[in-house]
């Protein structure tokens, strides 16, 4: 019998990742750069001269190897891609008392 466990909705905490938030919050920011891209019908060169970083490295970004890409980076991409991007710090919860990230698309 094989059994299955629900998913905590970050595949990186549930694989045990270190940095598992940060990994997450990269992939999100990462499929939005890549939907974006996409869109607007950019060759990966293309986009990699409006981002002003090389095409190597939006390929691996595109693929998921973002460990030595920022997330300020990543923001500042989105920006180049004509996105704003709003960062916004309340009070975390009682049930997260150290608090955590997230990243939520309007």
């Amino acid at each position: 019998m094989i059994e299955i466990e629900d998913s905590s909705g970050n595949v990186y905490a549930d694989l045990q990742v270190a940095d598992a938030e940060v990994m997450y919050v990269k992939a999100q920011l990462a499929g939005k750069i890549s939907d974006i891209i996409r869109h607007r019908h950019l060759t990966q060169q293309q986009a990699a001269e409006i981002l002003g970083i090389s095409q190597p490295k939006l390929s691996g970004l595109l693929r998921g190897q973002f460990r030595g890409i920022s997330e300020t980076k990543m923001i500042e991409c989105l920006n180049r891609l004509g996105r704003d991007v709003d960062i916004v710090v309340r009070k975390a919860p009682r049930r997260h008392p150290q608090g955590h990230t997230q990243v939520v698309f309007a």
